[in-house]
């Protein structure tokens, strides 16, 4: 074998462009200087001249690659892939890091002292080095990892589906043996047809493909030795049936080799198995993988410690760890394979609660908080009379809990979840004034200037006949004002601040400060929560946030934190009619436009973002925004807004449209939730089904703000029975935030639901947010018993190995712990 050393750059150049010319589909992509089989030959002439001295055996494949490349321009594509293949199979086996080869990899061949999750793949019997180079690529590197590597779905020999039993036009999975390709050219030219005659016990199916472009009969005749005759395969796809030919027919399904012709059947895919289907990578076969995973349960699994203890097991109806492995991969029956998810799903649950809990715990434990008690007759009394309502039940239940956390010696550690309209901003006052009463001054944080003018004007309003002062902090004030309110802060003549993150800047510093909001408080990071917090002596804080969660998501998200749910919008409030419109219907809603700018009201028009991109999606704004102007409301006054638009562009439409110089606002998805223009009685939403169902409901949440009859307009092309339509009805039947987010939820997943896979939530092997709600909620239970008994982690120091280990990517990413 050959040293890395000499050679390292050319061959990192050579895979970089292999990999390059792949993923653009064998054309001979042009390069900045020249094409790809050119810098190729040029690069491995290079690497002759490097290996002069080595073996004669890799000159003579060096030449010959070269040759191949020379010709690589003129070829056709089955002969470039193939051309690449062993360009790809000659740099795996000639050039080795210079680390001694093992023979076999067997079991005995591991260093003794290293535990199951140490051991590296490649010691499992029948993996070796050059196949535990594949695993690598699917994250597999340990004879743990392979373990925890669990099937995607089952294919139940015993009762799948058969071939006779097919009905037209339905999506199914069968498994049948290829019997015979056929590969067609059709009429026009370059266009070829691809025939795989699959039969099981009971008749024969086609699987069909329509193959174009000057390549495609080289690509239509590598199907033969990607599937061949006698091979064992899994279809999956909508069959139809073909009344000329009397079969049903498969247009371009799935397929995936179960297992191949030549009689190495695996003892455990017999008929009458559940036979596992993991997920795949480029070069990983699926047989293969299956015989690792059967090897290393025989050789391993006595080895691995069950982290659980066996009180905790009995208190939840768990089966034991090495059970609940062997029959995730090979379930003895249906019935043996849920109890094995059932433990498997526990314990994902289990390590993200118990680490959130020992965060909380040690958060609460380290930090010492104010004790701050509400005081009979104190201003917390005083506004709550001075009130021209009554408070929810929802209000006072949650005021009960920020109360008592307030007046613990340990710190607050609270979220306060709210719905559109259920009265965050009370709550937030009631707070911030038991710190007044107290004798320390409150700061309410607000990600943008719009919200922080809302929140002041209403705290100037409802505080200022009980005596006390509020300051505005923005980056609008001017010199003077920033100096007059930071003096007025200072001294303590100034009772609570409202401000967006200018209040966290430098020379803005309180007398006292005792209590902090933070509202939308998604839109913060942790480092300026903290920045806050460090202009005050271990104030309390409570975040809010607008964007109701469905519970097991904040379960997961923000299981540190004590939750509180406002989920009941105040009586007496005149629910939005909801309306779901086609655009053929566009005059309706512009009827109920004009109707209601007539009354002297205000519209929104909200499209959605066109692609991802800010860019596109103004000109989408500005072209409609013109559209309206000229064509269809030209006597009214139409703004624009959208996120090209700079800060301050943004601030002087929002305020023209909260002093009504404007009728209708034509907005992309800018409109800020916590916008309160109790005038705006309609918002036309473009394209609603772009949108998911919690953030359409936040739309909706700007309107409905006033006394006035609201109305909210969906437009889609979508039909009745089809998913997307169906989704948007739910939007018709109910203005519950909080169902709409499990809703939302279950549809289209936590993921998609949060809008980024960055936003922090762990990335579970088997656990579903929506369908495990059940031992989600016991799981948690059983991680705040570990910080109520910390001895009892002490304990079991492989439970606390396992709490670490399998959260640590996850609270990186959360940036706890």
């Amino acid at each position: 074998m050959l040293s890395l050393d000499e050679t390292e750059l050319q061959l990192k150049d050579l895979k970089q462009a292999l990999a390059f010319e792949k993923k653009h589909q064998y054309v001979d992509v042009q390069g900045r200087k020249k094409p790809f089989s050119k810098f190729m030959i040029q690069t491995l002439q290079e690497l002759t001249r490097s290996v002069a001295a080595d073996s004669d055996e890799v000159q003579v494949s060096l030449k010959h690659l070269i040759d191949r490349f020379k010709k690589y321009r003129f070829m056709d594509l089955g002969n470039r892939i193939d051309t690449l293949d062993t360009l790809e199979a000659f740099l795996q086996t000639a050039f080795k890091p210079s680390e001694p080869r093992r023979k076999t990899a067997t079991k005995e061949s591991v260093p003794e002292d290293q535990s199951v999750h140490e051991v590296d793949v490649q010691y499992l019997k029948g993996v070796g080095p050059k196949l535990s180079k594949i695993l690598n690529q699917a994250g597999i590197y340990t004879v743990e990892d392979i373990l925890y590597y669990f099937p995607r779905t089952y294919l139940d020999y015993q009762h799948r589906m058969k071939i006779a039993e097919l009905s037209d036009d339905e999506d199914v999975t069968i498994v049948g043996t290829i019997r015979s390709h056929g590969i067609f050219q059709t009429k026009r030219r370059n266009l070829y047809v691809v025939n795989l005659n699959i039969a099981d016990e009971t008749g024969t199916v086609i699987a069909n493909w329509f193959l174009g472009g000057k390549n495609a009969k080289a690509f239509a005749e590598t199907y033969r030795s990607r599937y061949p005759k006698g091979s064992e395969v899994m279809v999956s796809g909508k069959v139809k049936w073909d009344g000329y030919k009397r079969k049903f027919l498969f247009d371009r399904p799935n397929l995936e080799i179960l297992s191949y012709h030549n009689g190495e059947e695996d003892s455990f895919l017999n008929v009458g198995r559940i036979v596992p289907i993991y997920p795949l990578t480029e070069g990983l076969n699926l047989r293969f993988l299956r015989k690792a995973i059967h090897q290393a349960l025989q050789d391993y699994l006595a080895q691995i410690l069950d982290p659980l203890p066996p009180d905790l097991m009995k208190r939840y109806h768990l089966i034991d760890l090495h059970a609940a492995l062997q029959q995730i991969h090979f379930p003895d029956s249906q019935e043996q394979y849920e109890t094995a998810r059932h433990r498997l799903v526990f314990d994902e649950f289990f390590y993200v609660q118990a680490r959130l809990a020992i965060i909380r715990h040690q958060y609460k434990q380290n930090a010492q908080g104010l004790t701050l008690k509400r005081s009979a007759g104190g201003q917390t009394e005083r506004f709550m009379q001075m009130l021209p309502f009554e408070l929810t039940s929802a209000q006072k239940r949650v005021f009960e809990e920020i109360t008592d956390d307030m007046a613990s010696h340990e710190p607050m550690y609270r979220m306060l979840q709210g719905d559109v309209g259920s009265g965050k901003t009370v709550v937030a006052i009631l707070t911030l004034l038991i710190g007044v009463e107290n004798g320390y001054q409150g700061a309410l944080m607000a990600p943008t200037e719009i919200l922080a003018e809302q929140h002041y004007k209403k705290l100037v309003d409802w505080l200022t006949p009980l005596g006390l002062r509020v300051g505005l902090i923005v980056g609008k004030n001017t010199t003077k004002e920033r100096r007059e309110l930071c003096q007025s802060l200072l001294n303590g003549q100034i009772h609570i601040a409202v401000g967006t993150h200018a209040l966290i800047s430098e020379g803005v510093d309180f007398q006292s400060l005792g209590v902090i909001v933070v509202d939308e408080q998604h839109r913060f990071g942790v480092r300026q929560r903290t920045e806050l917090k460090k202009k005050g002596d271990t104030p309390e804080m409570l975040t809010m946030t607008a964007t109701p969660i469905p519970r097991s998501l904040a379960m997961t998200l923000h299981g540190d934190l004590d939750v509180s749910l406002l989920n009941e919008l105040p009586p007496g409030r005149t629910p939005i009619i909801t309306h779901l419109m086609k655009p053929s219907q566009e005059r309706k809603a512009h009827q109920l436009i004009r109707q209601e700018v007539v009354k002297g009201r205000q519209i929104y028009v909200v499209l959605p973002l066109v692609e991802e991109s800010e860019t596109l999606s103004a000109k989408a704004a500005t072209t409609e925004c013109a559209r309206l102007k000229e064509e269809v409301f030209p006597e009214f006054r139409i703004g624009l807004l959208h996120g090209k638009m700079k800060p301050d562009e943004k601030e002087a439409v929002m305020s023209e449209f909260n002093q009504h110089q404007l009728d209708i606002l034509v907005s992309t998805t800018v409109v800020e939730v916590g916008v309160d223009v109790p005038n705006a009685t309609v918002i036309v939403i473009e394209n609603a089904d772009r949108f998911g169902l919690a953030q359409l409901h936040q739309l909706r949440g700007r309107v409905g703000r006033g006394r006035h009859q609201s109305h909210c307009v969906l437009i889609s092309n979508a039909g009745p029975g089809s998913e997307t339509f169906d989704r948007l009805k739910i939007m018709e039947q109910s203005e519950d935030g909080f169902y709409i987010a499990e809703k939302d939820m279950e549809i289209r997943g936590p993921g998609e639901f949060l809008g980024t896979r960055q936003s922090g939530l762990p990335d579970f092997l088997l656990a579903d947010l929506v369908q495990d709600k059940p031992i989600l909620e016991e799981a948690r239970e059983a991680a705040f018993y570990l910080v109520e008994h910390p001895d009892y982690l002490l304990d079991h120091p492989e439970m606390q190995r396992m709490i670490f280990q399998k959260t640590e990517e996850t609270f990186q990413v959360l940036g706890s712990g």
